[in-house]
């Protein structure tokens, strides 16, 4: 198993049409609202504004194509994660709007299955759940705290389990696996069949998406592209970390690099062997954040976390692969399932996500200016930018809803230090994360380490 002879492109892009196939804006127009972005937090806006108003004017502009970004390449992990975890919502908030934060991402994993049934959009949708297993006597202890913090925060047996060895083996057969949690709300997915099945949705309600649209700036009502300029009551910025491309965004949403592999298709004799019999996500519970799936056509798809910030917030086509990384990846995989060894891989790719210096999500709105944005997800974006597109959507139409009145709604992101300060601190605070996990690994127990990795980001304890 190696990256030589892998494919560098994302494998979802193989069932869709991954290049521009819409025209791109070429005159100045008017419309009620427009939308910066054809993923999944801009699509989820289009298709919910015009289901609540269908009256609404409403372009979304897409420098390249749908789906080009976080939202055609990411793990297919929907599931109701945040990324600070929900207790820091309690910290900041407290339990009730915790609990009323985590039900809400709850539901919009289940809307994602709903609504994808209904637009027939075929995404290869599986509510199997996540696990995440824990490797290790001091990775069970995680797992058992984070049982024990979860039902304290107010979660049943129905949301989030404990699983011992031989029930957590059951449903994943990894090695070193002593224990695991099992969350009940996620699911897997096809990321680039949901987005593209989203944008056709968009359209059928009326909302007109124009590819190979750059927006070059944002100006009081409305943006302007390469092509002409869209005037709007209300601008949407929905670009997660590719917002950094535009003047004056750098320290805003920085984008860090996921990466990812994906195996040829294995045998039912090997599955029968891994498991994963309804499809749930999987992880575990390391530092720098491992995630998988098993994909409808049979195949591991795996990614993480590790690959360097790029000075001055640059996104270039390079930055999607990196030899040390996916080597890695292949490591850590084979370390899991030493039955792949022979395996090939076929895929190999990469993306920028994008990370606010609170790590914190957000969802806002100023209607004396006429902008809104959502974005933040840290990589945990599939519900949860859902549940953003949505809540913006009734922000714009002004209906008060229990979305908007959520504890992340309205939040205030402080700005990324300049350089070189940012490109310091990230990357040390990614090599302290590398050296966590070697020294647990090495010695079977916590570092210390991870508490300085969660200062860094802004976690309380």
């Amino acid at each position: 198993m190696n990256i030589e002879t892998a494919k560098k492109a994302p494998l979802w892009w193989e069932a869709v049409a991954a290049v521009p196939t819409r025209p791109p804006l070429a005159a100045d127009i008017d419309v009620d609202v427009v939308i910066v972005g054809a993923g999944f937090t801009g699509l989820w806006c289009a298709y919910h504004l015009a289901s609540l108003d269908p009256g609404l004017r409403i372009a979304v502009v897409e420098a390249t194509h749908v789906g080009f970004g976080a939202s055609g390449r990411n793990g297919g992990w929907c599931h109701a994660e945040y990324p600070l975890g929900h207790g820091q919502i309690a910290k900041d908030h407290g339990r009730d709007a915790a609990l009323a934060q985590m039900r809400a991402l709850f539901d919009s994993v289940d809307d994602v299955g709903r609504i994808s049934a209904a637009e027939r959009i075929d995404c290869d949708y599986a509510k199997g759940g996540v696990l995440t297993m824990a490797r290790g006597g001091f990775q069970d202890r995680y797992a058992r705290e984070e049982i024990e913090h979860s039902l304290s925060l107010g979660l049943t047996d129905d949301d989030v389990r404990y699983l011992d060895g031989p029930q957590a083996r059951e449903m994943l057969n990894a090695s070193g696996v002593v224990g695991g949690v099992w969350h009940a709300h996620g699911a897997a997915i096809h990321p680039a069949k949901l987005v593209h099945g989203l944008a056709s949705a968009a359209e059928r309600r009326g909302v007109k998406i124009y590819e190979k649209s750059p927006v070059t700036e944002i100006v009081d009502g409305g943006v302007v592209t390469a092509g002409g300029r869209v005037n709007a009551d209300m601008s949407v910025l929905a670009t997660e970390g590719f917002g950094a491309t535009l003047p004056g965004r750098k320290r805003t949403l920085v984008p860090l690099y996921s990466l990812m592999i994906a195996t040829e298709p294995l045998s039912d004799a090997m599955w029968s062997d891994i498991g994963l019999v309804n499809r749930p996500t999987f992880g575990d519970f390391r530092n720098l954040i491992i995630y998988g799936q098993r994909t409808a056509d049979g195949r591991l798809a795996f990614g993480g976390r590790g690959a360097p910030y790029h000075f001055g917030s640059q996104i270039k086509d390079s930055f999607d692969f990196d030899d040390g990384v996916h080597t890695e990846l292949v490591r850590v995989l084979t370390e899991l399932f030493p039955q792949l060894g022979d395996i090939d891989i076929t895929h190999r790719w990469g993306g920028a996500l994008g990370v606010s210096r609170d790590w914190r999500p957000a969802v806002t709105i100023d209607r004396a200016s006429g902008f809104a944005v959502a974005g933040g997800y840290v990589g945990d974006g599939v519900a949860t930018s859902q549940l953003a597109g949505r809540t913006l959507a009734e922000l714009i139409v002004d209906n008060d809803t229990d979305r908007t009145q959520l504890p992340w709604v309205q939040h205030s992101w402080p700005k990324w230090e300049p350089e070189p300060l940012r490109w310091f601190g990230i990357n040390m605070g990614l090599k302290i994360a590398k050296a966590a996990d070697r020294r647990e690994e090495r010695t079977g127990k916590p570092s210390r380490l991870a508490d300085l990795g969660n200062w860094l980001r802004g976690k309380r304890r």
